[in-house]
């Protein structure tokens, strides 16, 4: 097995897996450490070491609210926030491999995953991002991490003054592409196939693939994307989801007073743990959520817009939800409250929405709200699916997530599906089921395929074909289902999403 190898800045050595066939390299630097001048800058190039860097551990997450701490029984601190003690440094930019190479010569397939957390936590450490299943399908699986909160998302006027690109705010999404781009020059030594990248991520993680793949300094950066979770088309679309350079520069002076400061060198100066409480304080008292801003280089437009005028990376997707994350219902009081907000809600197809969700019209609230529910996130997955149909851009393969979750009443929760993406169960307190573990098989059969030549379809571990999962298109805008077993949904779109879909294609076009 490949146990040794070499990097652009030394030699790494990793450790065995739980399977020995697979070897997991954790901990490499894949930029310098951003902390006193380089804290708030471009991530910068890492530094070279001597002798082999023993490669066995993780590095430190980035600097966040301690994970798990609170209620140990709340949703996800039971679910994968175990560990209160998790080490946590300013210094946190490392990267992890998990390969499955005996040579370095294999030219495989990789795939480079971008965790979640809102932009504000998470990291790779996360016993569920386990790459060993994935590597064991002979693919190459990377996890990078990034800054979060203000100290990856901070946009001052200072900041966009010092910077070459005349640029602040997008720190996390830049250590996001530094570590693709160390995957691009380094990967070929642990057997992977520098021209065969898939960027994949769920929520926070979804998001920022999405940025990525919105960003014009890209291109051909990386060939394939998974989002899960992570809506790239804005449900209910107006132009400017994201907000402007001038707009998050004039929050940074406003959390610069915050810290007491009034330039940014004293900031840098703060210590980071002390940055990051007043960063989550100041979120919650100012309503502003930390994330990207349309700097206008790394991303001079918003994702929805850059998908409306075509200008976001012409790739192929996969594109997943979960069935009980964002569930919509109709609000209903009385009849005639209903028609009053239909209208100013849908103007002149009010009609036509009143008429699905409640085709007799009997004001029956049951009926209406049985009629008018949906699932935003699958339905921004289907309104993006549904424009790159219509523009004939690469293929996209649209599912939903949704099993029987034992264990609890929690149901199909956003974030479920991350067990069965990296095929991890096992280290899950759920008392999962065989069906369980078949899906999860599956699941990551259909990701990993995805990965190695941009179609999830091909055979089950013993040969037998997994049900074929159509792309999206025009004719057939078929998604997959996966329930307690994988089964496709042929045009499987309710009323409701129909004319939702339609309308937002219509209105992101420009034409409402």
């Amino acid at each position: 097995m490949l146990r040794e190898t070499n990097t652009e800045n030394g030699r790494v050595r990793g450790i065995p897996a739980a399977d020995p066939r697979i070897t997991a390299f954790k901990g490499i630097p894949f930029a310098a450490p951003p902390v006193g001048d380089l804290r708030w800058r471009a991530p910068q190039p890492a530094r070279n070491w001597d002798g082999v860097l023993q490669a066995d551990r993780f590095g430190p997450i980035s600097v966040q609210e301690t994970p798990g701490i609170g209620d140990p029984e709340s949703l996800y601190n039971k679910e994968w926030h175990v560990d209160t003690e998790v080490p946590m440094d300013e210094d946190c930019l490392y990267l992890n491999v998990w390969t499955p190479a005996k040579t370095g010569k294999e030219n495989l397939p990789v795939m480079v995953w971008i965790f979640g957390g809102g932009m504000v936590g998470g990291y790779t450490a996360e016993m569920e991002f386990d790459g060993e299943r994935i590597a064991r399908r002979g693919v190459v699986l990377v996890s990078v991490n990034y800054r979060v909160n203000g100290l990856g998302f901070l946009a001052h006027p200072e900041l966009t003054a010092e910077s070459p690109n005349h640029a602040s705010g997008n720190y996390g999404l830049l250590d996001q592409r530094a570590g693709i781009e160390w995957v691009k020059r380094n990967i070929a030594n642990f057997g992977g196939n520098p021209e065969n990248i898939t960027i994949f991520g769920q929520s926070g993680g979804g998001r920022s693939v999405v940025c990525q793949l919105s960003s014009p300094l890209n291109r051909g950066l990386f060939q394939r994307a998974i989002v899960q979770s992570g809506g790239a088309v804005s449900p209910t679309y107006r132009r400017g989801k994201y907000p402007v350079l001038a707009d998050t520069e004039a929050i940074g002076v406003r959390f610069l007073k915050t810290l007491g400061v009034e330039t940014i060198a004293e900031a840098r100066k703060i210590p980071a743990r002390t940055v990051c409480e007043k960063a989550m304080a100041f979120m919650s008292d100012c309503g502003y959520w930390w994330g990207p801003t349309l700097d206008g280089w790394y991303l001079p437009q918003d994702p929805s817009d850059a998908y409306a005028d075509n200008n976001a990376l012409n790739l192929p997707v996969i594109a997943n939800s979960t069935v009980d994350e964002l569930v919509m219902k109709p609000e209903f009081t009385s009849a005639e409250a209903f028609r009053a907000d239909a209208e100013k809600r849908f103007g002149e197809d009010a009609a036509e929405y009143c008429g699905i969700c409640d085709p007799e019209n009997t004001g029956d609230s049951d009926v209406v709200v049985k009629n008018g529910t949906y699932n935003l996130s699958d339905f921004a997955n289907k309104t993006w699916a549904q424009m790159r149909a219509e523009d004939g851009r690469a293929p996209m393969y649209v599912c939903r997530f949704g099993p029987e979750m034992p264990g609890d009443d929690t149901g199909v929760f956003h974030s479920s599906d991350l067990w069965f993406t990296f095929e991890t169960l096992a280290k899950c307190w759920r008392p999962f089921k065989g069906k369980h573990y078949d899906l999860a098989r599956m699941m990551c059969n259909y990701w990993t395929n995805f990965a190695k030549n941009g179609n999830p379809n091909g055979p089950d571990a013993d040969g037998t074909p997994m049900p074929e999962w159509n792309a999206y298109t025009l004719e057939t805008p078929d998604s997959m289902f996966f329930g307690d077993v994988p089964q496709m949904e042929h045009g499987g779109q309710s009323a409701i999403m129909q004319f939702l879909i339609r309308r937002e294609s219509a209105k992101i076009r420009g034409k409402k």
